[in-house]
């Protein structure tokens, strides 16, 4: 048998360093957050109230076009405000959540009592004193909780 054509081609793992190893994990991390950054200036320019719409169409050639340029002007000359309207999103985002459950909570008191929770209640304390059995307990719960 001709090991010469074995020793000749060194194995992938042995040909490849630690350290480019880690290189390369850091040029894929980097990347990500490249797109990552890409991505949130792109949503934050249609989402600005205060860009034209050619203010926009602007922004958005200069990010798509020069890239790198493009972001880091953008991050200069408006990443003040593009924190602003993160959290006035976020507080919209809450203010809607809690209106919501507020909304939820008085459509079922107004609709016939307590709800759904006093019901399985109820119907949990019927089964532990015995007035009901396994079956009609499964039953009952099926038919509030549908």
């Amino acid at each position: 048998m001709d090991t010469s054509s074995l020793t000749a081609s060194p194995l992938a793992a042995t040909d490849y360093p630690l350290l480019n190893i880690f290189w390369t994990m850091l040029e894929l991390f980097v990347w990500i957050l490249w797109f990552f950054l890409l991505f949130k200036i792109i949503t934050d320019i249609f989402r600005s109230h205060d860009l034209s719409g050619w203010g926009k169409a602007g922004w958005l050639v200069l990010v798509i076009l020069l890239p790198l340029i493009g972001v880091l002007v953008y991050l200069i000359a408006r990443g003040q405000s593009m924190g602003r309207r993160d959290i006035e999103q976020a507080r919209q985002n809450d203010a809607a959540f809690k209106a919501y459950i507020r909304d939820a909570a008085a459509s079922d008191a107004a609709g016939g009592g307590a709800g759904h929770v006093d019901d399985l209640a109820k119907l949990a304390d019927l089964k532990e004193k015995g007035a009901i059995s396994e079956e009609e307990y499964q039953k009952a719960k099926d038919k509030i909780l549908t």
